[in-house]
């Protein structure tokens, strides 16, 4: 690979590789893969203790592609070709970068669109039309199986320790699932622009984009390789939903305001704003180059992740609180004296009610404290045992995964005495920002990377900025 010692640049042309695993891989549905498949890519030169090794975890459409190009003409970088390379925040002149493609993905690696060992007619091995892909027969995975399989590719590539694990979004998920999987397998370990699980709120976005891959006619039950078609309008709108929730308001508004593609209204259904023309572009270049039931897959992965769940979680009381009183019926005929002692009955049930209601608020109060401290014990029982020093950034108009869910992270780790730094860095970019190039951010990562390893317990340091 070309690469300057001096100067800011490329890790060049790069060529993936792809390693096949022969050994069964039982998943956590249950279900296992005979065998499989993992595309990787490596910038820089692993040293001779081999303890120089990062290894950067994807988002949802990510891929093992981060950095270089595949030609001297490739117009696209790498997804994080800002972030790897030579003096950059995670230098290849110092470091050797590993980033691979996780299973279920469709970018090479075992998935959807590989052919499923079970239809291969052993017959007729080489006739490549008797054999089938998964499809909708490709099992659930999770992140712990991403894991599991990123452990087995070091052992592969002869790497007991990694010097650091950096993910952005669902990458943060999976690297802080290995620090609590494999704690002594990883030195440091950064999470950026992450959650320790998803909200009702996020679950909700992935179901919706779901529902719009699973209602289109020409999804076929996920058999439309099969069947000839493709569900092209429900992964569109499945990546227009996603990618809103990815930006800001303020962001959207400074890019496209109200402004008109024509400069005036048409009065109908086709395109008309700008930021209609940009979800549309998003979405039709999205629906191009990747793969439905891969989508489906993926967001499946992220609803399921809860690096809590293989630990206790202390149980809270609960409480019961009095409903309001029905008040009694005015009958008619009453006379003068029982309407008398209705209204007063019918006072102080309202002041019996109000009464009510501020113990509700109270007990509401009291719930979200309750599961605010359930949360917090769950992720102190899976920090208990990690190793590692950790890096947590998050960023200030994030929305989808808000600085607040970083918090519970650090709050955790702070509260188990581990190592940690964090950053809250103010970018207008929404959740994307973890792409950007954004100085305090890449000045974080950098430091953190090339900053004495902290052994033992410690106290957190944050900042933000």
């Amino acid at each position: 690979m070309d690469s300057s010692v001096d100067t800011v640049g490329s890790v060049g042309i790069v060529t993936p590789q792809n390693f096949h695993f022969a050994e069964p891989l039982t998943l956590e549905c249950n279900r296992t893969l005979p065998s499989f498949d993992l595309m990787v890519e490596t910038y820089g030169t692993l040293n001779s203790d081999k303890s120089n090794a990062i290894l950067i975890c994807h988002a949802l459409s990510g891929n093992h592609h981060a950095a270089g190009r595949y030609s001297a003409h490739d117009k696209k970088a790498g997804w994080w070709d800002n972030m790897i390379g030579p003096n950059k925040a995670i230098d290849t002149n110092q470091f050797y970068v590993v980033c691979l493609n996780n299973i279920g993905s469709c970018f090479g690696s075992t998935g959807p669109t590989t052919i499923n060992p079970d239809s291969i007619d052993s017959e007729k091995a080489d006739n490549a039309s008797a054999s089938e892909v998964y499809g909708p027969d490709f099992p659930l995975v999770t992140i712990k199986d991403w894991v599991k399989t990123q452990a087995m590719l070091s052992d592969r590539l002869g790497i007991d320790v990694w010097h650091a694990i950096v993910g952005g979004s669902m990458g943060g998920m999976q690297a802080l699932q290995w620090s609590v999987d494999y704690p002594e397998r990883l030195k440091r370990c950064v999470v950026i622009a992450s959650t320790p699980k998803l909200s009702a709120q996020n679950i909700a976005f992935n179901e919706v984009a779901r529902q719009s891959i699973l209602s289109d006619p020409d999804f076929k039950d996920g058999r439309y390789l099969q069947a000839g078609t493709y569900p092209r309008r429900g992964l569109i709108l499945a990546r227009m939903v996603g990618h809103i929730t990815y930006l800001t308001d303020d962001a959207m508004k400074a890019k496209f305001g109200r402004d008109l593609k024509s400069g005036k209204f048409m009065y109908g259904y086709d395109v008309e704003f700008q930021v209609e023309s940009y979800l549309r572009y998003q979405g039709e270049r999205f629906s191009e180059n990747f793969d439905a039931n891969t989508y489906l897959l993926m967001t499946k992965a992220l609803d399921y992740f809860d690096p809590t769940r293989d630990y206790p979680i202390r149980s809270y009381p609960t409480h019961d609180y009095p409903s309001v009183a029905a008040t009694d019926t005015i009958e008619s005929t009453e006379s003068a004296v029982q309407l008398e002692d209705s209204i007063a009955a019918s006072v102080e049930s309202s002041k019996n009610s109000t009464q009510v209601e501020l113990e509700d608020a109270v007990a509401t109060i009291e719930d979200i404290e309750s599961d605010r401290q359930q949360e917090l014990s769950a992720l102190k029982a899976a920090f208990a045992h990690t190793q590692c020093q950790y890096l947590v950034v998050s960023f200030t108009t994030d929305w989808r995964f808000a600085p607040e869910r970083s918090q519970e992270i650090v709050d955790a780790l702070m509260a188990t005495g581990k190592p940690v730094n964090y950053i809250n860095v103010d970018a207008p970019h929404g959740h994307d920002s973890f792409l950007f190039d954004i100085p305090r951010y890449m000045g974080a990562v950098r430091g953190f990377l090339t900053a004495p390893f902290i052994s033992g317990k410690s106290t957190a340091t944050g900042d933000r900025s």
